[in-house]
Parts: structure tokens; C-alpha cells; sequence
């Protein structure tokens, strides 16, 4: 055997050896990769049944039922709803009319199983400590600045 052909057979090997590991890790991360869908993507049937995905939207108002740690809702976009259940503790921001994205699994029968649930808060977010003292001093109401109230931004420095 000639070094030329030492070298493409080594060569040979070390491209079959890339692509084995590029395979094995394409297909690992097959099993990983969660998309993200609406409601209305759901409801048009966009998803086949036993497909794991992450579903985001508002909690739907009235939809909220507790039976112990297992909790049902729905998550709509405007367009549609899709009914969501989950067994376990909820995010302290979770509630109705609040931005949710739910991991789970969509059954055969249209429902939602999901296995972890992210409540999500606006850009607007302040913790509770600093809402609690503005709303003591009348500068906060509701989750936004009194009426009369300057915002922060719009205040005068030394104001």
C-alpha cells in the first residue's frame, strides 16, 4: 500500500467517524426539541396527537378549576382555546388572564397534559415589596400609577 492510499483511507475513516457522531447527535436531540404553538395552531389541527410541545397564550377567565394539586384550564390566543391539565404546584404569577406557556403532551382527545407550567410577566414586572410600599403611599393602583400620580419617567429630578 502506497502513503496515498494510507492517507485517503485514513482520511475515509475520519469523515465516516464525523458523520457517525453527527448522526448520533441529531438524533439525540430529536427527542429533545419541544416547539412552540398557539391555540389557534392546535385547534386547526397543525399538531398530531402525542406530540410534545409548548403551548402559549392567556389563561382564559373562568376557566380555572382546583381539585387538589391536579389543576385544569384553558389557554387561548384571542381565537381559540384549548383545555390544559396539570398536576402539581403553580407559579405564584400564574393566574386568569395572565401570559402561560405549559410543557406537555396533546392527547388524542383534544386536552392538554402538561407537565410544567411558566407563568410570564410583562416588561412592566415590579416585585410585590416595592408594589405593596407604592400602594401604600397611593402612588400605585392596580398595577399601574394613581391618577395625578407622575410616573417615574416622567418626573422632574428633585421632584
Amino acid at each position: 500500500m502506497t502513503r496515498k492510499q494510507r492517507r485517503l483511507i485514513l482520511i475515509g475513516a475520519g469523515l465516516g467517524v464525523l458523520a457517525l457522531a453527527a448522526g448520533l447527535i441529531l438524533s439525540a436531540l430529536n427527542d429533545t426539541i419541544v416547539f412552540f404553538r398557539t391555540p389557534t395552531e392546535v385547534a386547526q389541527k397543525q399538531v398530531t396527537p402525542g406530540a410534545r410541545l409548548r403551548l402559549g397564550g392567556l389563561v382564559e377567565t373562568g376557566s380555572v378549576v382546583k381539585a387538589g394539586t391536579l389543576t385544569t384550564f384553558s389557554i387561548t390566543d384571542g381565537n381559540a382555546a384549548v383545555k390544559v391539565a396539570y398536576q402539581g404546584i403553580l407559579p405564584d404569577l400564574f393566574r386568569e388572564g395572565q401570559g402561560v406557556v405549559a410543557e406537555g403532551v396533546l392527547q388524542p382527545d383534544g386536552q392538554f397534559k402538561a407537565d410544567s407550567v411558566l407563568a410570564k410577566h410583562d416588561e412592566k414586572y415590579m416585585p410585590r415589596e416595592v408594589a405593596d410600599a407604592l400602594k401604600q403611599q397611593g402612588l400605585w393602583k392596580d398595577g399601574a400609577p394613581a391618577p395625578g400620580a407622575a410616573s417615574p419617567s416622567t418626573r422632574q429630578p428633585g421632584s
